[in-house]
């Protein structure tokens, strides 16, 4: 069973109050007290300042509380493995970036669940950095993003090689260009992801390697939805730097063109991403060979 006082320091994070964290749990608000007091004497620091009647996390607070949800994940993963066991079922819970959403990897994981009886999946979106400690916390099995984490605890498989692109409406005049200038982009309206996505970093990193600066384009709009910003691509409202691999069903129906950007190369990996206790490598083999078959659909 996990220790109770750390089901309470949670609560109490998350609430930030003792009253509402004793009512959510169904204790009194002394007995809350008393666990946050009794944690911090058997750790030796204090968790909470309290100024005001406010409470703020430590510094040491907020290490206590990183390792007490990742205590509290491995405990219902342990759960989950056990009802898995019994039940022959298992459940995966994979997180993919926004960018790896709007392409087939999403259309990968639904055919491995149906060929695999028995094989749930859920799939949860986030940002990269939010994927890499979810998965530190075991919140998550799988973590399917562009890039690596370095982490002695964390394995890597390489799953594709992607790269970015100039994305214009079939419409646009750079369509009759075989190749693009960063002058010509310069005069384009540009639409792009949020300067926190990796997409955003990565064609900033570029562009800053050349001594140039975003704010040298005119970036008219900022979406943190692909699929909000290839639709507005189509209607010709600007033009937008995206992954190749977000935009394969469009140019398979020939929706929207891509176009090369003279001396700006930017290439990136996709890869699986899994801390080194995961014991289901026959699974990561076989979404592997599903994602080179479903690629081989899209060229």
């Amino acid at each position: 069973m996990m220790d109770p006082k750390l089901e309470t320091l949670l609560k109490v994070t998350e609430t930030l109050n003792f009253s509402r964290a004793a009512k959510q749990l169904s204790l009194t608000q002394p007995a809350v007290s008393h666990h946050i007091n009794k944690l911090e004497e058997e750790l030796g620091y204090k968790i909470f300042i309290r100024k005001k009647g406010e409470l703020k996390l430590t510094s040491e607070g907020e290490i206590v509380v990183m390792y007490a949800k990742r205590i509290k994940s491995l405990y219902d993963k342990m759960q989950q493995s056990l009802s898995d066991e019994n039940s022959k079922i298992t459940k995966l819970t994979v997180g993919i970036t926004h960018t790896a959403e709007s392409n087939y990897i999403a259309e990968v994981l639904a055919k491995y669940s149906s060929q695999n009886k028995g094989v749930t999946i859920t799939i949860i979106s986030e940002a990269s950095k939010i994927l890499y400690n979810m998965l530190l916390n075991y919140e998550i099995d799988l973590a399917i993003v562009e890039g690596t984490m370095k982490n002695p605890n964390i394995n890597s498989l390489l799953l594709d090689t992607d790269y970015l692109v100039l994305v214009v409406s079939n419409n646009n005049h750079l369509i009759k260009k075989k190749i693009v200038t960063l002058d010509d982009l310069k005069k384009e309206n540009m639409i792009l992801r949020l300067p926190s996505s990796g997409t955003s970093n990565l064609f900033i990193s570029h562009l800053e390697s050349l001594n140039m600066s975003i704010d040298e384009f005119n970036v008219i709009l900022e979406v943190d939805n692909i699929a909000t910003i290839k639709d507005l691509i189509r209607r010709d409202f600007g033009v937008s730097i995206l992954a190749r691999s977000a935009c394969l069903n469009e140019l398979r129906k020939g929706k929207i063109t891509i176009l090369p950007i003279e001396n700006l190369s930017m290439p990136r990996q996709i890869n699986i991403l899994y801390n080194k206790d995961f014991k289901h490598t026959d699974t990561l083999k076989s979404i592997v060979q599903i994602y080179n078959d479903t690629v081989k659909l899209y060229k």
